[in-house]
């Protein structure tokens, strides 16, 4: 009496199997068992890639995203709408992707809010780039702090065009009162890559200093992030 020949995952035979399936497992394993640096950044896609797509061979797709976008970080921040003009990706796999930043997010957030703020700088750095440096448009956040100098909360104040952000120094200072906040970390980004901060930056964030300090409201900075790193108005002493 002849064996049975033993399923795949999706169903079929084993010896009919697509050949991408032991791709998978061999990917699955390596990462498993060398970690994430065992992997290059279109492997890694791939492997967010494969729950949503399990019956085709993601690894051209995962190609031309990171092609197209230039890195594995950018891919994740892109906008849905640049994502739906990728040829092959659909709504599930745009889910699969935004999940996984919105779980960098999350994981980075934790490790700013654990621990008092100006003694883990790493993490709000982390944190501030995780959520703002590959966005298309100018955002505007605050991190509200507590004495302790423990965030209270971090909410994004404004979100602008591709260059330009308006902020209003009284309403910044005004929902520190809200929340008694004793310090504010000033949060932007630079669509354009390059975190160097212009005179309205400049401008704006002394202005901020200049109302917050009669009430007791400190700035210890003003952190501007893009694809190209950060910068710090603090480290320049421009505060």
């Amino acid at each position: 009496m002849p064996r049975p020949r033993k399923s795949d995952e999706t169903g079929g035979l084993a010896d009919s199997a697509p050949h991408y399936l032991g791709h998978r497992e061999r990917l699955r394993e390596r990462f498993l068992q060398a970690g994430p640096d065992a992997v290059t950044e279109y492997e890694l896609l791939e492997l967010v890639l494969f729950r949503a797509i399990p019956r085709r061979d993601v690894k051209p797709l995962a190609k031309a995203l990171i092609a197209k976008f230039g890195s594995f970080s950018e891919v994740v921040s892109a906008p849905r709408p640049r994502l739906r003009e990728i040829d092959g990706l659909g709504e599930a796999a745009i889910a699969e992707i935004k999940i996984v930043q919105a779980a960098a997010g999350r994981l980075t957030r934790g490790e700013a809010k654990k621990r008092t703020v100006l003694s883990s700088w790493s993490a709000v750095l982390a944190y501030c780039r995780a959520t703002m440096a590959f966005a298309e448009k100018e955002q505007f956040s605050i991190i509200f702090l507590d004495k302790r100098n423990q965030i209270i909360a971090d909410e994004t104040q404004q979100t602008g065009t591709v260059d330009h952000t308006p902020v209003y120094p009284r309403e910044v200072v005004k929902r520190a009162l809200e929340l008694s906040a004793t310090a504010l970390i000033l949060v932007h980004n630079h669509p354009s890559g390059d975190p160097t901060p212009s005179r309205a930056d400049i401008q704006m964030t002394q202005q901020i200093v200049e109302i917050a300090k009669p009430l007791g409201i400190s700035v210890p900075d003003h952190i501007i992030v893009g694809k190209e790193g950060h910068a710090s108005l603090k480290g320049l002493k421009l505060i």
